[in-house]
């Protein structure tokens, strides 16, 4: 099976822990970096996921542009994503481009991200030292349970 995880990791690198250490336990899997890659044919991959942060409600934009610009049709899809506080409406908007593009969403994986945005800065951040090893572990897992 051929496997692409595209991520966008930008503020503390908390999903690219999280990716690399799914990448380095499977290196059947293609890392793509949305934020240093616009345009990618993404034909010959049987799964793809799509990995970030949340920001402002989202993942981040650049992945989200990703999905919109180069996801094909028909292909099963799942996501990852850290944040500081959980909910199921982070990815929202993700889910729906994929149907958008008649593919299917097969599941999704989130944890807990080391978050400084907002009022959080003021006292040194939320959910430090996160995402940590039993975050990466069930990553792992999750990724598993879809291959």
């Amino acid at each position: 099976m051929k496997v692409a995880l595209v991520y966008a990791s930008v503020h503390h690198k908390n999903t690219e822990k999280i990716v690399k250490a799914i990448a380095e336990k499977h290196p059947e899997i293609t890392l793509i970096d949305a934020t240093k890659t616009i345009l990618k044919d993404m034909a010959n991959y049987d799964l793809i996921g799509f990995a970030s942060g949340i920001f402002y409600g989202k993942l981040h934009k650049s992945l989200l542009n990703f999905i919109t610009d180069n996801l094909p049709a028909h292909k099963k899809n799942f996501i990852i994503y850290s944040c500081g506080q959980d909910s199921s409406s982070y990815i929202k908007t993700a889910k729906e481009l994929i149907k958008s593009k008649e593919a299917s969403f097969i599941g999704c994986y989130s944890c807990p991200g080391y978050d400084t945005w907002g009022p959080f800065k003021l006292i040194g951040g939320k959910n430090k030292n996160h995402p940590d090893e039993t975050d990466i572990q069930g990553a792992i897992k999750f990724y598993e349970t879809l291959i």
